[in-house]
């Protein structure tokens, strides 16, 4: 019965709404980048949107470890993939000015490609090596103009829940620009919205921000910064995604 009610709500209540909110969301990121706030309007449209979200869908949060992490200082933020929802919890609740590297697919989603383009979020191509290095290289500028870079290691969401393998691209950008990175941990959102799934289901999340890896040792190769990264998110999963 449960499960009927929020079925329901999620059609008749909360879809409409969603649709508007991002809709809005959109046009003011899209207007307000347009007429040189971009950063303003890069992210705080989209923190709010990705509150909203979750509150309407009945997805509670919980934030550990926002001391951290400075505000004045970039970073290269890294978390683990469990699902679409990471993007709403990190985007509303970290709570930190932050731009994404982003799959190129999702630029063709209507007005949101545009407002992500507007807000100078970066598109990986991963189609050719040349392809992929040329995103490395937005990435790289789009950081020396100020604010953080969100980047998932894996690459795509988990299947499972459990994490896999880190690729190094996110560490190469870390220490070509010297920038320290970010380690965070995601819960839940793989509860909520799997990968092969459309159904979704309300369930609590949680992130938790580790402590910054610092870049400037330069004789650490991107493997063990990898791996020293992977370890620190891993610490904080629930025991179900281990």
């Amino acid at each position: 019965m449960q499960r009927l009610f929020y079925t329901v709500y999620l059609w008749f209540i909360a879809a409409p709404i969603f649709i508007i909110l991002t809709l809005l969301t959109s046009l003011v990121t899209i207007g307000g980048c347009m007429l040189g706030g971009e950063k303003f309007f890069s992210y705080y449209p989209g923190k709010i949107w990705s509150q909203l979200t979750c509150y309407l869908l009945l997805c509670p949060v919980k934030v550990k470890g926002l001391e951290h992490f400075h505000r004045k200082q970039s970073y290269i933020v890294i978390a683990n993939h469990q699902g679409a929802f990471d993007i709403f919890l990190i985007y509303g609740f970290l709570g930190l000015p932050i731009k994404w590297m982003m799959k190129a697919g999702l630029g063709k989603i209507p007005f949101v490609g545009a407002a992500c383009r507007a807000a100078g979020f970066i598109f990986v191509d991963n189609s050719t090596p040349k392809s992929a290095a040329k995103s490395v290289l937005e990435a790289e500028r789009a950081i020396k103009k100020g604010g953080s870079l969100v980047i998932f290691p894996e690459g795509s969401r988990t299947p499972t829940g459990k994490m896999e393998r880190f690729k190094k691209g996110a560490f190469q950008i870390a220490i070509d620009l010297q920038l320290p990175i970010l380690p965070v941990t995601l819960n839940g959102p793989y509860d909520i919205l799997p990968i092969h799934s459309r159904k979704l289901r309300p369930h609590r999340m949680e992130m938790i921000i580790h402590p910054p890896l610092s870049t400037d040792r330069m004789h650490k190769d991107l493997q063990s910064l990898a791996d020293e990264a992977r370890t620190l998110i891993a610490s904080g999963l629930w025991e179900k995604y281990r």
